[in-house]
């Protein structure tokens, strides 16, 4: 490594450019493989990493950004804060850190919620006053000595410590008033250790990430950032500092790290240009090194160069240094544009994935170092398919935007709910605390072979929908066994639940090996939206329709809602995203229309993403949430009084959106509870939540089978909260990820629990 940055990425995906580490992750978790094993797969999925960003061309190799399952969870582990129940189970350490991850029969696994507004979920760390840091685990070091072996000097990365502190929440023996960031005198010791350990190694560099500060942080919170890099900075023996910032503007922060004894600062200057004014307005930058993130590592499309570099070259006097770097990690983007054989050549050429990215950084480096002539060739490149792009003209569709243009304010209008509430109570008949899922169920293998069969045209359409029947009908006659009150029809011919609705869409395009990690082994598809977006022909009616005639019970039709589908997408990036969201809103509310038409009666439109695609900054705050819930009831707002409509929100910290979830008028809402042990509904029934409401009653990312004691306690804590004319019961989730094993007894204790507590309110 050199010691100056120069050209880098702030971190790189760790799946595995074919999923390597998600295969290997599930064959251990089901004893298919020994720890041995998974520990060399996922040492040669490092060495890859490595040996291909520096023949890249990378001048600065991020090291330490492969995980097992979540790098907030390493970070934790790293520095000792396991909370008791995990360590007294007497596991080894590999399946200690899992249990934290997933959960184990006896102990249920972390909270687990998303990171910052993307799609990513991180496990939420537990501090109190009693937890003890110290350099508890070495893998960080072990890494450097892996690379080191091999000749490529790496640049370790870790979570900051403030960040981490941040992120993490009180365990439950701290006192009111606890807060984790209390604890950052002794984290911050614990990190120095770590600094003076990766100093004798030779580690030059070292990343430390603090992306919290792209939100509103209070006078305690930014001095905390001061004294903690003060102290750092301050240490005799250390690595050079790098302390990136992303996600958006740090505002306050960077003032204060542009003044701390760090070596380079990180500015994200795709999310959040805090302006040539504000950088020259601080004079510590002037002898440190300012790592530009010019190239966007959140969204695919590739790169403007002659902009980019026209924003490093202002950048050119107001630092000692300008170095250039990714917007931040690549984690959220797919490996390789290339790997794609099937997807349109002309958008393809619009994009740039992880390969892609690196190579455009090293691009801009060498031309900040050499000149523009330099690197000529592909700064013309670039500039035709921004030109391309902007002139494409399957991207606009006139039909679509007569019809955005001819909205008025009565379409995002219901009846009044009073009004709703009798028609469908008229309509549906159900008990108090209907019992039901949040719709899909376990996915088993020949599902998947089926719909991969008629993928590659082994079997034809006629077989497919046979099989898919076959298996539709299976799943309601489970339901109607267990006794759940509003049945599914299991969505066994859905991959994901953004990426089914975008190949039925006009102005979507799908990948094949378009993987990105969203938590542990779990990996989605993300689907992109290039286009204008419209509905060809119905898309759900014909399974829901067929669920429906093979029972009395009411079944949900199951549909994605418009914020969703944008959050879980990469979206075009040349207009505004409330545009986009309204014209898929009405591709959504012509859907909705055709399920009423087919008999059904109670509609889902899942809108999990909602608190995810928040603004980190207040002040942005109302301007999203006006467009997010006027979408989701343009949406909706077609439907009839009779016809109940529900949505499902997860993974999220709720308080900042409670009263957009109110305003989007749906009849039940069902949101994650059981991790955070229905700590949410407090937060609703301050706010004066006055629909129905489905708190989750069980966590379905954990294989655990919960107890119906258990479930009847969460049921009755949500009962202090909700009304039993308004409370229903669910899982968390989807079922999908799980297998018949667990989801059989789960909901059959769910049932169960549901009936004595039925019971108890006579």
């Amino acid at each position: 490594m050199t010691s100056t940055i120069g050209s880098t990425v702030l971190g790189y995906p760790r799946i595995g450019p074919n999923r390597e580490l998600k295969r290997a992750l599930e064959n251990y978790w089901a004893s298919r493989i020994s720890e041995a094993e998974l520990r060399n797969i996922a040492r040669d999925l490092r060495i890859d990493t490595w040996r291909s960003l520096r023949q890249a061309g990378l001048d600065s190799v991020p090291g330490n950004t492969f995980s097992f399952y979540d790098h907030v969870l390493d970070t934790a582990v790293t520095f000792g804060a396991v909370p008791r129940r995990y360590a007294d189970l007497g596991l080894s350490p590999l399946d200690t850190y899992f249990a934290m991850a997933r959960g184990v029969e006896s102990t249920p696994p972390l909270e687990l919620t998303k990171w910052f507004d993307t799609n990513y979920h991180y496990l939420v760390p537990e501090i109190g006053p009693d937890t003890r840091f110290f350099l508890a685990d070495h893998g960080v070091l072990e890494q450097v000595r892996e690379a080191d072996e091999l000749g490529i000097p790496v640049r370790p990365v870790l979570v900051g410590p403030v960040t981490f502190l941040l992120l993490s929440k009180p365990d439950s023996e701290a006192a009111p008033g606890f807060r984790p960031l209390d604890t950052v005198d002794e984290l911050v010791d614990a990190y120095a250790e770590l600094l003076r350990e990766l100093a004798r190694a030779g580690v030059e560099w070292v990343q430390l990430d603090e992306p919290a500060f792209a939100a509103d942080r209070t006078e305690a919170e930014l001095a905390a950032l001061r004294e903690a890099y003060r102290s750092l900075g301050s240490l005799a023996e250390r690595p050079k500092l790098f302390v990136a910032g992303y996600f958006g503007d740090l505002g306050e922060a960077l003032e204060i790290l542009s003044a701390a004894p760090v070596e380079a600062v990180g500015v994200d200057f795709v999310a959040g240009d805090p302006g040539l004014d504000s950088l020259a307005a601080l004079p510590g930058l002037r002898d440190k090194t300012l790592v530009a993130g010019l190239v966007d590592g959140r969204n695919v499309w590739r790169t403007d160069l002659d902009r980019a570099l026209t924003t490093a070259a202002t950048l050119l006097g107001l630092a000692g240094e300008v170095a250039v770097s990714s917007s931040c990690s690549l984690l959220h983007v797919p490996y390789d544009v290339e790997a794609e054989s099937s997807l349109d050549p002309q958008v393809a050429s619009w994009l740039a994935f992880a390969r892609q990215k690196v190579h455009e950084v090293v691009v801009l480096g060498r031309a900040l170092r050499e000149g523009r002539d330099a690197v000529a060739e592909e700064l013309a490149a670039a500039r035709r398919v921004v030109t391309d792009r902007v002139n494409a003209e399957r991207v606009r569709d006139e039909q679509v935007r007569r019809r955005l243009a001819g909205l008025r304010p009565r379409d995002t209008r219901r009846a009044d709910y009073d009004v709703r509430r009798e028609a469908q109570q008229e309509a549906l008949r159900l008990p108090p605390l209907p019992t039901t899922t949040i719709g899909s169920f376990p996915q088993t293998a020949d599902v998947r072979r089926t719909r991969a069969a008629l993928r590659r045209g082994g079997i034809d359409h006629a077989t497919y929908t046979s099989r898919m029947r076959a298996e539709i009908e299976r799943v309601v006659r489970l339901q109607e066994e267990l006794g759940l009150d509003v049945l599914v029809h299991g969505e066994p011919e859905r991959n994901d639940m953004v990426q089914y609705f975008a190949e039925h869409l006009a102005g979507f395009a799908d990948t094949e090996h378009g993987w990105v990690q969203s938590y542990g082994s779990r990996c989605v598809r993300p689907p992109i939206l290039f286009g204008d977006v419209s509905r060809p022909e119905p898309i759900t009616v014909e399974w829901a329709a067929y669920a429906a005639s093979l029972t009395d019970r009411p079944v949900k039709g199951m549909l994605t809602g418009p914020v969703t589908i944008l959050a879980w997408s990469f979206v075009r990036d040349d207009q505004p995203l409330a545009d986009t969201a309204k014209q898929v809103a009405l591709a959504i509310r012509d859907e909705i229309a055709d399920l009423e038409a087919a008999g059904l009666g109670v509609i889902q439109v899942d809108e999990p993403a909602l608190r995810e695609l928040l603004p980190l900054r207040a002040h942005r705050h109302k301007e999203y949430l006006d467009w997010a819930v006027e979408a989701f009831r343009l949406a909706t707002s077609g439907a009839r009084a009779s016809t109940q409509v529900h949505t499902h929100l997860c993974y999220s910290e709720f308080g900042d959106v409670i009263d957009a979830i109110a305003a989007l008028d749906a009849d039940v809402t069902s949101i994650e509870a059981a991790r955070s042990r229905m700590e949410v509904l407090g937060d609703l029934e301050a706010a004066g939540f006055a629909r129905g409401v489905g708190p989750g009653v069980y966590d379905i990312h954990s294989p655990r089978v919960p107890e119906v004691a258990e479930i009847v306690e969460l049921l009755r804590a949500a009962l202090a909260s909700v009304p039993p004319s308004r409370l229903w019961v669910n899982p968390d989730c989807g079922l999908k990820t799980r297998g018949y094993a667990e989801v059989e007894p789960a909901l059959r204790n769910l049932v169960a629990a549901a009936t004595e507590v039925r019971r108890t309110l006579g």
